[in-house]
């Protein structure tokens, strides 16, 4: 990777709704050190990308590195994201855990998506704890956290989405959200026109049969094909959950 290549452009498109998010829920700190949740996706990795851009042009100092949990599950194979962190010269932890075993040993009433998700959640806690960082992002966007919004409210009888800034319960770890105002079409452009490394599907075992959040997915972009205005509604009302009565 040639020294262009190391530091990407940005798009102001990109850039503006995440330095509107982490200004507005205050997500970032002077001294913050920050792991951030890297799956390989598209969303993870322009993620990442947009966290070296705000620590070069920031007004405040912060650290970065990453963390990639490879559930050892055929058919997904993240460990090429060794060399691509490696030439940006971002810390990186790699951790193999066998999710299937697991499951088989451990799992009750959930599915195996939630359990993993669980598990990897565990994981990237004790490595932030281990390694002295005090601070998770994740990568969720706007799409992401309207379809939890509805799934929420169809099947749970409740008003809730992901937070954009909030405090894990043992109260050491501060999660973030920077792309909470960011659409999943402008991860997915960015990813293409940069030639990421992304990581087809996080989970092939998640994509055996459509979900429920596949389905939020069709519904929403039907009602994107009538109401170009759907999202920025959406946003509007999501507003105040970010902070309360929110799933994590």
């Amino acid at each position: 990777m040639t020294k262009k290549q190391n530091i990407l452009k940005m798009p102001k498109t990109l850039m503006r709704p995440i330095g509107q998010a982490v200004s507005e829920f205050n997500m970032i700190e002077e001294g913050d050190r920050i792991l951030l949740g890297l799956s390989g996706g598209k969303d993870s990795l322009t993620l990442l990308h947009a966290l070296r851009h705000l620590q070069r042009h920031a007004p405040i100092r912060f650290s970065i590195a990453a963390i990639t949990i490879d559930p050892e599950i055929e058919g997904f194979d993240p460990s090429v994201l060794k060399t691509y962190l490696a030439e940006l010269n971002v810390p990186y932890f790699y951790e193999s855990h066998d999710m299937t075993k697991q499951a088989e040993q451990q799992m009750q009433k959930d599915s195996f998506c939630s359990f993993c998700s669980r598990m990897k959640r565990g994981i990237m806690y004790s490595t932030a704890r281990q390694q002295n960082y005090n601070v998770l992002a994740l990568g969720q966007h706007l799409d992401d956290l309207a379809e939890s919004f509805l799934m929420s409210a169809f099947h749970g009888g409740q008003l809730r989405t992901m937070k954009a800034n909030y405090t894990n319960q043992d109260g050491d770890i501060r999660i973030i959200r920077p792309m909470i105002y960011v659409r999943e079409k402008q991860t997915t452009d960015f990813a293409r026109e940069n030639d990421l490394p992304v990581i087809p599907d996080s989970c092939p075992a998640c994509f055996d049969m459509p979900t429920e959040r596949e389905h939020m997915k069709k519904l929403l972009a039907e009602q994107e094909t009538h109401n170009k205005q759907v999202f920025r509604s959406i946003k509007t009302a999501l507003h105040p959950l970010y902070s309360i009565n929110s799933a994590s």
